[in-house]
């Protein structure tokens, strides 16, 4: 039975670290982009995008927990930022300034 509770511990803790190391990605490429990109890429504005991939990161980096609620939604939002909005403001602003 100990040996279950390594296992899921264990894949807990792979995929906390997945989940925080996507949302930061997101946050840390939404800050980098140039500010004029985003509405011309039919998106909502930069600071609009910055605090919703913070906000997304927030339940999952203070409880470190990814099985709630709030960490499923953050991941969505998350995850929406990379396939959506991250490839429009590119196309219209090249690569990042880092």
């Amino acid at each position: 039975m100990q040996t279950i509770n390594n296992i899921e511990n264990g894949l807990l803790l792979v995929l906390f670290l997945g989940v925080l190391a996507l949302q930061l990605w997101a946050l840390v490429d939404c800050i980098t982009r140039k500010a004029p990109a985003f509405p011309a890429a039919g998106k909502l504005t930069k600071p609009t995008w910055i605090l919703l991939t913070a906000v997304a990161v927030a339940p999952v980096a203070l409880l470190q927990d990814v099985t709630n609620l709030l960490a499923y939604i953050g991941i969505i939002v998350s995850s929406v930022y990379l396939a959506d909005v991250r490839p429009a403001v590119r196309e219209i602003s090249g690569p990042s300034r880092w």
